[in-house]
């Protein structure tokens, strides 16, 4: 059988990926765009995205008006009330979300900030190369925190379109008020020991790498440790075994592209990075109990 062509999508143009979500907004400056995420005037509307990659920097601040659950990587958020997410370039990502979602978008590239300081991205530790960083919190620190978007927001709104330079200067404020939110809410957390924090590592990984990593090696070499270390840690934290943690993100992931999208399980296949169909098959009935095309008509 002929390979299918389904390479992981890579959006290096911020309007290329716009295109590819339901919100009909387009940005005019290819290096900077905000945008006000509000429920469409469709009720049913549901959003899945499959694995795809971004060449430039995103973060958002939202709020859930609905029942609703947010998925980013391998982490699940069922009805939250609010959240602040943060996202770095070349991460694989994915989400499934329905239209209760609303709050601030806010997409850029490093270019966007070269005539203040070239490489000040950098000095943000809340956009990891590693993996997304999420925060869950109640609506009132929404609302606070609201404010200061709606500085960022206001500025642009009324700002040249093709600069929108205020709107840039206030974005670099909200980034470093944001790092004092962040710090504040780790502190307030229980400090894990040296093994959870691995396997808290571990785990992240293996959301943005799922795709072309599956072994412990892989993994294990990510975190400057010994495969071996990284077993027997992921074993003594969690109870189970390390591969687990990586069959099961790949399972999830082709779960969803099985029943949210109309690609051919072949295609599913080639796109989780698998040798053929019959060994997708193989491994999603080990992980499911099912074969791929059962377990589409059986949710059907």
């Amino acid at each position: 059988m002929k390979k299918i062509k389904t390479a992981l999508p890579y959006y290096t143009e911020i309007n290329d990926f716009l295109a590819s979500i339901p919100w009909p907004d387009r940005t005019s400056c290819p290096d900077f765009y905000c945008l006000r995420l509000k429920p469409l005037d469709q009720e049913e509307l549901s959003v899945y995205r499959p694995p795809f990659k971004r060449s430039f920097y995103f973060f958002a601040l939202l709020f859930n008006s609905g029942k609703i659950e947010v998925n980013y990587g391998d982490g699940s958020i069922r009805d939250p009330d609010s959240y602040l997410v943060f996202h770095s370039p070349n991460l694989v990502y994915s989400f499934a979300h329905n239209n209760a979602l609303a709050g601030y978008l806010i997409y850029f590239k490093p270019d966007a900030f070269s005539f203040y300081k070239p490489g000040f991205h950098q000095q943000f530790p809340l956009f990891d190369l590693l993996h997304t960083n999420l925060f869950k919190f109640n609506h009132a620190i929404f609302n606070q925190l609201a404010l200061q978007f709606e500085e960022v927001f206001t500025a642009y709104e009324r700002s040249a379109k093709s600069q929108h330079i205020e709107a840039r200067l206030k974005l670099l404020g909200l980034l470093h008020h944001l790092e004092d939110f962040a710090m504040e809410s780790r502190e307030s957390v229980r400090l894990d020991t040296t093994q959870q924090i691995l396997l808290s590592k571990f785990i992240q990984l293996i959301d943005n790498h799922y795709i072309h990593k599956r072994t412990v090696k892989e993994y294990a070499g990510l975190l400057s440790v010994t495969a071996n270390y990284l077993s027997q840690t992921v074993k003594q934290e969690s109870g189970r075994n390390a591969l687990t943690f990586i069959a099961e993100r790949l399972a999830k992931e082709a779960k969803s592209l099985i029943l949210y999208t109309n690609f051919k399980i072949a295609e599913i296949a080639y796109q989780l990075n698998f040798s053929d169909p019959t060994n997708f098959g193989k491994f999603f009935k080990k992980q499911v109990g099912l074969s791929p095309s059962a377990f589409r008509e059986r949710r059907k």
